[in-house]
């Protein structure tokens, strides 16, 4: 996992042949851009925008995935998102190829609880359980961007 400032994300420019064009596209959003898929490097580069409601710890699934990597950006709003290892978890749902996810229930103790809010990113990869989209303090409001890039 990579968290660190949007405005820093040259510093991570080498992890991946995609992100310089991942990051020129995140970089140039803000609130107005609707919900839905943008192919930014054909099917190896693909934004997705979502708005939707946190909710509490317990009612998130984790994830993982095997094919692609995530970079996740909140544009509006705030959440905490659960990360650690796949190892332990307790699958929920089996991996489905045409969606690249895999869902977990939520383990009693993560193993970190990350802040994401406007102005910074995580990426995820393969070996990175998370749980997106858990509340902070209370349910609120977010706008979120996942840019999914194809890996090896």
């Amino acid at each position: 996992m990579i968290l660190d400032q949007l405005n820093n994300w040259q510093a991570h420019a080498a992890a991946h042949p995609l992100f310089p064009q991942a990051f020129a596209w995140l970089t140039s959003l803000d609130a107005s851009i609707a919900d839905g898929k943008y192919p930014i490097v054909g099917d190896d580069l693909v934004g997705g925008v979502n708005r939707y409601r946190t909710a509490p710890y317990a009612e998130k699934q984790w994830e993982a995935h095997r094919l692609f990597g995530d970079i996740q950006v909140v544009l509006v709003g705030e959440e905490l998102c659960g990360h650690g290892p796949l190892a332990g978890l307790t699958v929920t749902r089996a991996y489905q190829s045409e969606k690249d996810v895999e869902k977990y229930a939520p383990p009693a103790k993560p193993e970190r609880m990350i802040r994401l809010k406007p102005g910074l990113f995580a990426v995820f990869l393969p070996d990175d359980a998370h749980q997106p989209g858990v509340q902070v303090v209370g349910p609120i409001d977010v706008i979120k961007v996942v840019v999914k890039f194809r890996l090896g």
